[in-house]
């Protein structure tokens, strides 16, 4: 009988690359690069698999439960690769989406002060990705902590606040922080307190003491573990005391300095997936440097079904030389209403009729789908990466029946995770190309 406890007696395989973003010719070029690494994808997908309802994709992950596990650029670790278990952008991070087979592994890149690019989601998250309030540095930020407040009866009135930003900071003092869990605690009347409020299906376990990175040092770990590059250039966050103007001169300067990292580095373009939700950005490259263009990633920051791109607007795209989108993957699947089962949506095929691959955005990103999942259903706020696909849901395994539709009938190159285990799993039973 298949279950959770097979995971304990799977072998640690060398793995090889598996091409999925990549031709037959940069895999060869790829293993003559980097020793093959040792891909270890835990125990999390057999879970997942045990859950799943009977069926033929059930019984075909089943049967690959022994491996071999391998490298594959169809998984993307995402937030640096474990950001599930591991503080994101951090050197940790990186380390575990490795291991668990991430071909492909981001760094969302902001500036410092002195307009140093360093890995973080956002130019003013420090508040809640790291360690800042309770450092000495605390002051620097650009809105220091305020407690929570709350009325006679105890009814909070006002909920706790800071804006810490990598612009407040030198190189530096931004290298002295430690990375932890993205989280806030809104009751929280101390900074200690508001350290806390980590998701209930996260953990705060490998919390501790996470090693922020530069751009720079970012590049040289992931080519340490022979992996490639998916940076993503991060919007200005016009909350800030510093913009990017202030900083580069001009937005255009601002993704210069993002490819001039890589060319500094030798980093071959084809090991490069440029991305930014600012189409501008994407075009610049396109124009600018071609050769990481081509393959430059234009990312759709659509919220509501509403705010999805027409077919007009995918072949636009197309005409102005993007060749690669990445929605969230809940715009790339819909639910047949003959069958009740998980199926392409519109975009998916008008983006294929226009010319454009696809990379998705972020399995393993939400908590689980019977209690945290399904109970959004016929809310005003449902579960962001599921909203479409609700009335399909049953259990945890269909987070692997989602990734099936989006692998085998949407066709997406590769797609980004929270826990890079998962998809590797999958990739390597597929044998994705």
């Amino acid at each position: 009988m298949f279950t959770i406890r097979n995971a304990i007696t799977v072998a640690i395989v060398l793995g090889s690359a598996i091409p999925g973003l990549t031709s037959a010719g940069d895999d060869h070029r790829d293993r003559d690069d980097h020793k093959r690494a040792a891909v270890q994808v835990g125990p999390r997908p057999y879970y997942l698999i045990d859950q799943m309802s009977p069926g033929p994709l059930k019984r075909k992950l089943e049967s690959c439960s022994n491996g071999p596990f391998y490298k594959t650029d169809f998984s993307i670790g995402h937030r640096g690769g474990a950001p599930l278990q591991f503080p994101e952008h951090t050197k940790e991070s990186h380390e575990a989406g490795a291991r668990m087979g991430a071909g492909i592994l981001e760094c969302d890149v902001t500036f410092t002060r002195e307009g140093e690019l360093v890995c973080r989601h956002d130019q003013c998250d420090l508040h809640t990705t790291t360690n800042i309030l309770v450092s000495p540095l605390a002051s620097k930020c650009t809105r220091p902590f305020e407690p929570a407040q709350f009325d006679a009866s105890g009814t909070r009135i006002k909920a706790a606040t800071a804006l810490c930003c990598t612009s407040d900071l030198r190189l530096d003092e931004y290298k002295s922080l430690k990375g932890k869990m993205d989280a806030s605690n809104p009751n929280a009347k101390t900074p200690q307190e508001y350290q806390g409020g980590t998701a209930n299906w996260r953990t705060d376990l490998y919390a501790t003491g996470g090693t922020l990175l530069t751009h720079k040092e970012s590049i040289e770990l992931i080519k340490s573990l022979g992996a490639k590059f998916t940076p993503e250039l991060k919007s200005p966050n016009r909350a800030a005391n510093l913009q990017v103007e202030a900083v580069f001169g001009s937005q255009a300067r601002y993704a210069q300095a993002l490819i001039d990292d890589y060319k500094a580095a030798g980093i071959a373009p084809r090991k490069v997936w440029a991305q930014s939700f600012n189409k501008d950005d994407v075009l610049y490259w396109i124009k600018n440097e071609s050769r990481f263009g081509q393959q430059a990633v234009y990312l759709d920051d659509a919220n509501v079904p509403a705010d999805v791109p027409t077919a007009a607007e995918l072949k636009s795209y197309a005409d102005q030389g993007i060749r690669i989108v990445a929605p969230p993957m809940w715009v790339l699947v819909s639910v047949d209403p003959n069958t009740g089962k998980i199926v392409p949506s519109q975009y998916a095929k008008d983006a294929k009729a226009a010319g454009l691959d696809i990379i998705t955005w972020t399995i393993e990103r939400s908590g689980r789908i019977v209690e945290d999942v399904l109970p959004t259903k016929g809310t005003a706020a449902p579960s962001y990466y599921y909203q479409t696909t609700l009335e399909a849901l049953k259990n945890d395994g269909d987070i692997m029946t989602t990734l099936d539709v989006l692998a085998r009938q949407v066709g997406v190159l590769g797609i980004f995770s929270d826990w890079s285990g998962t998809v590797s799993y999958y990739a390597s039973c597929m044998g994705l190309n």
